[in-house]
């Protein structure tokens, strides 16, 4: 059962420089890691030389942790912000020695068309406003990097992809977990059936979400529940793990505990996907409960992942033993990839059409929770 040495030492190597064994990246040079330990140089004035600029677009808690990653990347770094609130303006000016130029608020964004120190703009929003701020970037020349979920209806997908192919510039999707080893390592060894050919998967996300107030319980900034939020990770788990896209879904409403903080979306759902040659994905997400978890049954034994979607902290096992990687930043390894990608024009698979791909199946999902029918997908 041992993965053939050959193959396993492969998959190390690959791991700085093709994002791990998946056709992510066409290629990354092998005199050119995606990190190193040095200290990066601070931008002062201008832009830094060899390297992409980045604005980030909302400077909550997802905001804080990209821009604090930049200052680990090779190939992109932070040029500039875009906040409603003066008090972050002021903290992230001092902080990464932004020149004043470099600032947006939400009202004058379109502006940074004229800006040549920014080539990306990363949206870190609420869910409901990234079609809005991906066009408007496309619009203003920008390249985009977007968080997942890429919109809340595919018909807004549509809209993303179309501005962004018209002004020629690039959609990525924030896939970090494309780009993190241990999750790229369960892609490897079911794809590449290390363990026989996989025949039943689950996937677990949970956790008990504390402000009733925020963002994530609003529908119309979520579009949903923890599915948008948390079931994401899992539908997407299947998909690197099996290699394939599903063919059907049932999926099932969990009984709401708060009535009020989960009155506009649900509280838990469980679903089903079957895929081609008759593997079956059971997922589950809640907002009331823990959970953390991929698992993959194989014809010669199972594969986990028993800390899988974190930022941090993942864990995993085989039928040969536990699973023992390197560690990275997370955003900061993704958004280099893409970056590089960017500046090689390099071939990257965590595009727009990945993105609206997700976003059918999520709402596959809460068609067949509405209607208690099974949901063909095309």
């Amino acid at each position: 059962m041992n993965p053939d040495g050959k193959s396993r030492r492969r998959f190390i190597h690959d791991l700085g420089f093709t994002a791990m064994g998946i056709p992510l990246l066409s290629s990354l040079s092998n005199n050119d890691s995606l990190f190193n330990e040095e200290k990066k140089q601070k931008i002062k004035n201008g832009k830094e030389p060899g390297k992409l600029g980045i604005a980030v677009v909302g400077l909550g808690t997802y905001g804080t942790l990209v821009s604090t990653a930049l200052e680990q990347t090779n190939h992109c770094y932070l040029a500039g912000i875009v906040s409603g609130t003066p008090a972050k303006v002021d903290k992230w000016k001092t902080k990464y020695s932004l020149p004043d130029k470099n600032i947006y608020t939400y009202q004058n964004f379109d502006s940074i068309k004229n800006n040549p120190d920014i080539d990306i703009v990363y949206i870190t929003l609420p869910n409901s406003m990234h079609a809005e701020y991906v066009i408007r970037a496309a619009q203003a020349g920008k390249h985009v990097f977007c968080e997942k979920p890429m919109a809340i209806t595919v018909a807004d997908c549509d809209r993303m992809i179309a501005a962004c192919k018209k002004a020629n510039r690039v959609l990525y999707v924030g896939y970090r977990l494309r780009y993190e080893p241990y999750n790229t390592y369960m892609a490897w060894l079911g794809q590449n059936k290390i363990y026989g050919d996989v025949k039943k998967m689950n996937a677990g996300f949970s956790f008990v979400i504390g402000d009733p107030t925020q963002w994530r319980l609003k529908k119309d900034m979520a579009g949903g529940g923890p599915l948008m939020d948390l079931g994401i990770y899992c539908v997407q788990g299947f998909e690197y793990v099996t290699g394939m896209d599903p063919i059907s879904v049932t999926a099932k409403e969990g009984p709401k505990t708060n009535l009020e903080k989960f009155k506009e979306v649900e509280q838990s759902v469980s679903w089903q996907f079957e895929f081609p040659n008759g593997i079956i994905a059971d997922g589950n997400c809640s907002y009331a409960d823990n959970a953390n978890m991929l698992r993959a049954e194989a014809e010669k034994g199972i594969f986990e992942l028993t800390s899988a979607f974190n930022y941090t902290g993942q864990r995993g096992n085989t039928p040969d033993g536990p699973i023992n990687l390197p560690k990275y930043n997370q955003q900061g390894r993704q958004v280099d990839a893409m970056a590089y990608a960017l500046k090689t024009k390099g071939k990257i698979y965590t595009d727009g059409e990945m993105g609206k791909k997700d976003v059918k199946y999520l709402q596959a999902i809460y068609e067949a929770m509405r209607t208690g029918k099974k949901v063909m997908l095309k």
